[in-house]
């Protein structure tokens, strides 16, 4: 039996094969600092923990949950967007539940696109996004993430035909890979442009709750009209480290909310009630866990951009996010500088070419290990004088 041609269509897995790299070079018992996973290091806060198995041992959590989710996760959503944003949201018709929002990013395109249409995704960007376009049979153009513009992708680059073409539009801020933040002004430019040619706009705020030196990141529909062409979407898995509870949600436009929960109506029967009980805790809660945890990321960014610089790896520090967009020493490519500190420092970072054509010469470190880690890595990166 062979794989679907669906199947056959797929992108390689750029993190299976990231974390089978480093799973061998450990499993050969070597002492691996892995700067290159995208995985939390803190456990859930306990109150959450608790909260679920609270949830959990009611017998009500046991049977099949609502095919669109339990209100009370809905309404914190909502909430969540208030309090946070000043955004108002309607908990019945403008949240979709997702199991985590990978599900919804990569689902968005079979939602609201036929084959052959058009959409456009940045690049450098987060490798999962091509996974809908293959599985929706659609086609795509790449924005170009470049240092001289901030990281911001530049509208005026695109051609007539593109612009034309053009029905769905990804952004991504605080960016995965290269840490930048938006600006008020380049969301404003965003909602004009997916107006002025009828795209539809979905921001993964996946690092929402992560922005440094003193800066809160910017809701896309913090942006007046933007619930008129597009949706955010939101995870758990990073501000209340809730990567394997796989829960997140959609908010924003009505019809495109409305496509998302239909598709899931035929795809999944929601999340264990539970779960979700739990996750709208995480959002009703008070906040001080968030700002703890934002601060070790902000400590270990700024343990990482000195100790860069003591080795004379200049590097721009990122403004959001958990991750450092480090450029490649010259001489190399993005794989072979990689292969090289994985196989001669034993540190592993994640390979920008993997994030896009436009990823080509950086790496992508993680602030997900202990500050002294980080400074350990930078001594084996040093020892290896190439800087």
């Amino acid at each position: 039996m062979e794989f679907s041609k669906k199947l056959q269509q797929l992108p390689p897995q750029f993190f299976a094969s990231l974390v089978q790299k480093v799973n061998a070079a450990i499993a050969e018992g070597r002492d691996i600092i892995n700067l290159g996973q995208g995985n939390p290091d803190q456990p859930t806060p306990i109150h959450i923990i608790e909260a679920l198995q609270q949830a959990a041992e009611n017998p009500v959590t046991h049977k099949y949950p609502p095919f669109r989710g339990i209100a009370e996760l809905r309404e914190a959503a909502a909430a969540f967007y208030m309090r946070e944003y000043g955004v108002s949201i309607d908990p019945q018709t403008e949240v979709a539940i997702v199991g985590g929002t990978k599900i919804g990013l990569v689902e968005l395109p079979l939602a609201i696109m036929n084959p052959g249409d058009l959409m456009l995704l940045p690049d450098p960007g987060y490798p999962d996004y091509l996974s809908g376009v293959a599985l929706a049979d659609v086609q795509f153009a790449t924005m170009p993430l470049q240092a001289e513009n901030h990281f911001l992708p530049n509208y005026d680059l695109l051609s007539d035909d593109i612009k034309a073409r053009a029905k769905l539009l990804y952004l991504n801020y605080p960016n995965n890979p290269t840490g930048a933040m938006a600006t008020y002004d380049f969301f404003q430019e965003t909602v004009a442009f997916a107006k002025k040619h009828q795209i539809a706009v979905a921001h993964d705020f996946a690092y929402g709750a992560i922005g440094f030196d003193g800066k809160k990141p910017i809701s896309f529909l913090q942006i007046e009209g933007a619930k008129e062409v597009g949706i955010e979407f939101y995870t758990l898995s990073k501000t209340f480290n809730m990567a394997g509870w796989r829960v997140g949600f959609a908010v924003g436009n009505a019809k495109i909310i409305e496509a998302i929960e239909l598709l899931q109506d035929h795809l999944f029967c929601s999340l264990f009630p539970a779960v979700q009980h739990a996750a709208a805790h995480a959002l009703n809660m008070e906040q001080t866990v968030v700002g703890e945890l934002r601060a070790a990321y902000e400590s270990r960014r700024n343990v990482l951009i000195e100790e860069a610089a003591k080795i004379g790896w200049q590097v721009k520090a990122p403004a959001g996010s958990f991750f450092a967009w480090l450029p490649v020493p010259e001489g190399y490519t993005s794989e072979q500088f990689t292969d090289l500190l994985l196989n001669e420092a034993d540190v592993a970072v994640a390979n920008g070419r993997g994030f896009g054509e436009f990823g080509e010469g950086y790496v992508r470190v993680g602030l997900l290990v202990e500050e002294e880690r980080l400074r350990e890595a930078m001594q084996r990166i040093a020892a290896l004088h190439i800087f």
